[in-house]
């Protein structure tokens, strides 16, 4: 499947009822902060999810390199279905165990961004993410600290990312997530939609696009494999706002 240059992209077209959305969220629904913590979620945002879960009959996910309990935060007072760490994490299935060398890992790469004012390590449970989005200096410290954990770490590999890398178990993917997804209700049946900004969204792209979905790219910074494209997440919010227009809301009075 051949890559295309974004900006030869169209916007996609309207949302439909039959579609199965899968939405990665950072830097997609959301714009980036300076930490991963410091993001902020619209009310807006939440009602317009609400709406379309509603005209989708639940066929919409989120698909994250966050956490799911981090994804339950975040988009309280809504629980979607959801895969966390880049599909690693499945809603309804057991959580993964980290393996014991992991926390020697991750002292190590702490004492490396302690170096760097800005650099910070991320754990997430079974994976950890190296982040230098505010201190730029630490990258080539920090690509080396998860170079190095992979000797302690069989069967991990490395997921390089937007001013990250994540240090994770290889085998899970959000192209994976989806396909786990498509096999149950209530997405069976439905054309597959995902929208994402980074490389670990390449996956889903070539996933939906195999079963004739579509894929579109936030942003129009490289080649992909996407179908369409939409300028950064305020133009994302704007498409799906406008495909939630008329669909009721759930939670309409407890949003005000």
């Amino acid at each position: 499947m051949a890559t295309t240059n974004p900006n030869d992209l169209p916007p996609p077209p309207p949302l439909a009822p039959d579609w199965a959305l899968f939405l990665d969220v950072d830097g997609s629904l959301l714009e980036f902060a300076p930490t991963p913590d410091g993001v902020r979620v619209p009310d807006e945002l939440i009602a317009t999810l609400g709406r379309l879960q509603q005209r989708l009959e639940g066929a919409l996910a989120l698909v994250s390199g966050r956490s799911l309990a981090q994804l339950d935060r975040l988009f309280a007072p809504l629980r979607l279905h959801a895969a966390g760490l880049h599909g690693l994490e499945l809603r309804g299935a057991p959580p993964p165990s980290p393996p014991a060398a992991l926390a020697g890992v991750r002292e190590s790469a702490e004492a490396v961004a302690r170096d760097f004012p800005g650099a910070l390590v991320e754990d997430k449970g079974a994976a950890l993410a190296l982040h230098w989005r505010t201190a730029p200096e630490a990258a080539p410290a920090l690509r080396a600290a998860a170079e190095a954990a992979l000797a302690a770490l069989p069967g991990y590999r490395l997921q390089p990312g937007d001013h990250v890398v994540e240090v994770r178990p290889d085998g899970a993917d959000k192209g994976a997530a989806v396909d786990r997804m498509l096999a149950q209700p209530p997405f069976r049946g439905r054309v597959p939609v995902f929208v994402g900004d980074d490389l670990t969204d390449e996956d889903g792209f070539r996933r939906v696009r195999a079963r004739g979905g579509l894929a579109v790219l936030v942003g129009l910074r490289r080649p992909t494999h996407a179908t369409h494209a939409l300028a950064d997440p305020a133009a994302v919010r704007a498409w799906l706002r406008a495909g939630a227009i008329d669909a009721p809301h759930p939670l309409q009075e407890a949003l005000g």
